[in-house]
């Protein structure tokens, strides 16, 4: 079976299993909708959400971009200058060991409540996956290769340029795989501090206003997206590692 089959397979299982926690539970429909009720109001505000989910996307491909950039870049020079390696990597990592949602507000208070604060938040939560997979391919090039290109005369940029990077295009692959399924959560998290347009924000209006079937609908969306993106992200890299 394909992996579009298995993901439909998945799919039908947990909307089964959905509506079956529904029966059993007779849980009311503001707290769990049914599918068919999500689906209904999916279709009621197809405009509403197609408008938000624009939104969102547009924030989560510019901050997959800048991000996957930026973090790729880092990891050559890093790779390039060692010292360089051990001043900013413990950088890094301390900036991993503070919260996401703790950014957030700081974020929005320097760049607005516009698409320039979730784009941000997208870059900061990508940086470091791309920077860490991309970085270890870089130093794993067996020393063999390396011997042998330093024998025959071969600069560090002309090592770097012809050995290292497309040696480490796997591990690239690996990080922008990752950075495709953090990026939507950076965007939302973003949104959801401050923000009046992206699903979100609509997530957050939708239950205040109790359309608990209308929020279901938009993190459907927002996992649609995300999985897509991963999907497209995967087949990229792949046909990268092939070249």
């Amino acid at each position: 079976m394909s992996r579009l089959g298995y993901t439909i397979g998945a799919s039908a299982l947990g909307l089964l299993l959905w509506q079956g926690v529904v029966w059993v539970t007779d849980v009311p429909n503001f707290i769990l909708p049914p599918p068919s009720r999500v689906a209904a109001a999916a279709w009621d505000n197809r405009i509403l959400l197609m408008e938000h989910a624009s939104i969102t996307l547009t924030e989560v491909l510019l901050g997959l971009l800048i991000g996957s950039c930026l973090g790729a870049f880092t990891a050559i020079q890093l790779a390039l200058f060692p010292p360089l390696h051990r001043l900013f990597m413990p950088l890094l990592v301390f900036t991993q060991a503070v919260p996401v949602f703790a950014l957030a507000p700081i974020l929005t208070l320097w760049f607005g409540y516009g698409i320039a604060s979730k784009i941000v938040m997208a870059v900061l939560i990508i940086f470091f996956p791309v920077t860490s997979a991309f970085y270890d391919g870089l130093t794993r090039i067996p020393p063999d290769v390396l011997d042998l290109a330093r024998t025959m005369g071969a600069s560090k940029r002309q090592i770097m340029q012809r050995i290292r990077i497309p040696y480490a295009l796997p591990s690239l692959g690996t990080g922008l795989t990752l950075a495709a399924v953090y990026a939507p959560i950076g965007a939302v998290i973003g949104e959801w501090v401050g923000a009046s347009k992206g699903l979100g924000y609509l997530m957050l209006l939708a239950n205040g206003r109790a359309k608990t079937d209308l929020m279901f609908a938009s993190l459907i969306v927002l996992a649609v997206m995300t999985a897509t993106l991963h999907f497209g992200v995967t087949k990229a890299a792949v046909r990268l590692q092939q070249n």
